[in-house]
């Protein structure tokens, strides 16, 4: 059998396997009954479609993507900010509004909080200082949110990727993170915000402890303590170039034909996210041994002009895209560990000087709503055509076996 006939006799597996069930809709309360319910197919959204977050988006606009997430069976989102670009207030108005016009809408949000410290984004921050300005801005409009719309806010994560010292622009000493964590649960306490709202920090595996030692501090065991559940990032796409002997090991071997490298690799991408989990839950554990792990980032992107790309690690691609999505939903759903996958559309904002550049193209369906090849089970079920995203969505590469031409094979 030719390479392209067993690859397209994969795709025909794939598309009627590891489908995520859709829920009958339901009303929870509680932060961990709707972690419990929904989490297994919550997904990281941002809903910009230009290449500038000044662009903000309307609520019809918001609306359109909520209703095609609502169709995929996704109930839990996750977001970024709070108040620097405008978007939040327009998602919670859209939600309520959403819940209020369709019986079978339902949806909640993590809201994250971003926090960065003093002098962030200048060629000289300030690490163990804060920008106080920023971060008390963003932790009030928080809380203000909670307040107002306590029946669509039921997580709040204080800071994004804040505390791994890679985040050279913006990162914080934990001992930040701490404190605005300690406010917001003495503020349920106090029953200002719903008790059974949930709070935790997303960071990268690292900075939870499942990696160097510089991370495991006195001030790290004190918040995973705090919080309320934790929120890994694993990113294997970025270590096929960054860290690759996982991804080498793979390429090195001459024996195997192109169909199985490609399935192999991802399956080892796969592992090495699981592996990245696990050693940063035991460490979580054996400070707060019944806490909560989940998986707040993961993904991988369509599309890369860099070292992800065919020039470099051969990486990104739709193909392995949506190989290494069905993957880890397939392993979390097994596991029963919540994912917020990253993400569900593209935003073409986050490398505005390089249009093909990885960053714009991690979402599962694309600004102009072209379905990748992750969701082409999902948009036949859903009857995502129907839908809309300006235009009505369509699948990428017609549906076929086109997508054949996306594939950078590992050699």
């Amino acid at each position: 059998m030719s390479s392209k006939l067993t690859i397209i006799v994969f795709i025909t597996i794939l598309l009627v396997s590891c489908s995520v069930e859709t829920s009958e809709k339901y009303t929870y309360t509680s932060a961990e009954e709707i972690i419990n319910q929904f989490g297994s197919n919550a997904f990281c959204y941002g809903g910009y479609r230009h290449n500038t977050r000044d662009s903000i988006p309307s609520i019809t606009e918001l609306k359109e993507d909520l209703k095609v997430l609502n169709a995929l069976g996704c109930h839990l989102i996750r977001t970024y900010q709070t108040q620097q670009f405008g978007q939040e207030k327009r998602l919670l108005e859209a939600i309520r509004e959403l819940n209020k016009e369709e019986e079978n809408f339902e949806m909640y949000i993590m809201l994250g909080a971003w926090i960065q410290c003093k002098d962030a984004w200048t060629d000289r921050p300030i690490h163990d200082l804060e920008d106080t300005t920023n971060n008390k801005l963003e932790i009030n409009q928080a809380i203000d949110y909670a307040q107002k719309y306590p029946e669509i806010v039921k997580i709040i994560a204080v800071g994004n990727e804040a505390m791994v010292h890679w985040a050279e622009s913006y990162w914080v000493a934990p001992d930040i993170i701490l404190k605005y964590v300690n406010q917001l649960q003495k503020l349920k306490e106090n029953g200002l915000i719903d008790s059974k709202l949930w709070v935790t920090s997303s960071d990268n595996f690292a900075s939870w402890g499942g990696g160097p030692n510089e991370y495991k501090t006195i001030v790290l065991e004190e918040l995973i303590r705090r919080v309320d559940f934790v929120s890994i990032h694993t990113y294997p796409f970025h270590d096929t170039h960054y860290n690759p002997e996982f991804w080498d090991e793979v390429q090195i071997d001459t024996v195997l034909t192109a169909e199985k490298k490609i399935l192999l690799a991802i399956d080892k991408s796969v592992n090495y996210a699981k592996n990245q989990f696990l050693s940063t839950q035991a460490f979580v554990q054996s400070i707060s041994p019944k806490k909560l792990c989940s998986i707040g980032e993961t993904g991988w992107a369509s599309m890369d002009n860099k070292f992800m790309g065919a020039t470099g690690s051969k990486a990104a691609d739709e193909f392995k895209q949506g190989l290494y999505y069905k993957g880890i939903r397939q392993w979390t759903i097994e596991d029963n560990i919540p994912c917020f996958y990253f993400q569900i559309f593209n935003e073409p904002w986050k490398d505005r000087e390089n249009v093909n550049g990885s960053e714009n193209h991690f979402g599962l369906i694309s600004e102009t709503g072209n379905v990748k090849f992750a969701l082409w089970k999902e948009f036949d079920e859903s009857n995502l055509s129907t839908y809309t995203r300006h235009n009505f969505l369509s699948k990428s590469y017609n549906g076929n076996d086109s997508i054949l031409q996306s594939i950078s094979i590992p050699l």
